[in-house]
């Protein structure tokens, strides 16, 4: 856990395919910022793979880790920006595939309230609970 103005918080990094199902999810503190866990989200990412991400992601090292992995990167650029790259407005449209896999995420109380003080305990839970939405997918109808 990590301090915040918040209090003590911790944030919930996710990779999600593009059905919105998670492949990786990284928890850091609160006060760490959002890039500090790209690292870890993109390990073992696939070749031939678009990288859907927001603004909070557009750095230069950011996109050469995605295209080192032979990935594109779709990434929004910052109103600050002085070089602006190749962008797809029809794809970063799929980025809220990410934030209905969070929606969808908080529909399960125990991850919505965070009832685990440790951090490990929580993130056990993320997987539990993200194993139910691959279960729904997938999972037999009968």
């Amino acid at each position: 856990m990590g301090r915040s103005r918040g209090g003590l918080t911790t944030k919930v990094h996710a990779l999600v395919d593009a059905r919105g199902l998670p492949i990786r999810m990284v928890l850091t503190a609160g006060q760490v910022h959002d890039s500090q866990a790209v690292p870890a989200l993109l390990d073992g990412l696939t070749a031939d793979t678009v990288v859907v991400a927001d603004k909070g992601y557009d750095a230069d090292w950011i996109r050469a880790m995605i295209e080192q992995r032979d990935a594109a990167p779709n990434i929004a650029a910052k109103s600050n920006r002085k070089q602006r790259f190749c962008f797809s407005k029809s794809l970063y449209r799929e980025r809220n595939r990410i934030e209905r896999f969070f929606c969808r995420m908080k529909q399960f109380r125990r991850i919505a309230t965070r009832y685990e003080k440790l951090a490990a305990n929580y993130l056990g839970m993320l997987k539990l609970a993200a194993i139910r939405l691959w279960l729904r997918t997938y999972g037999s109808t009968t």
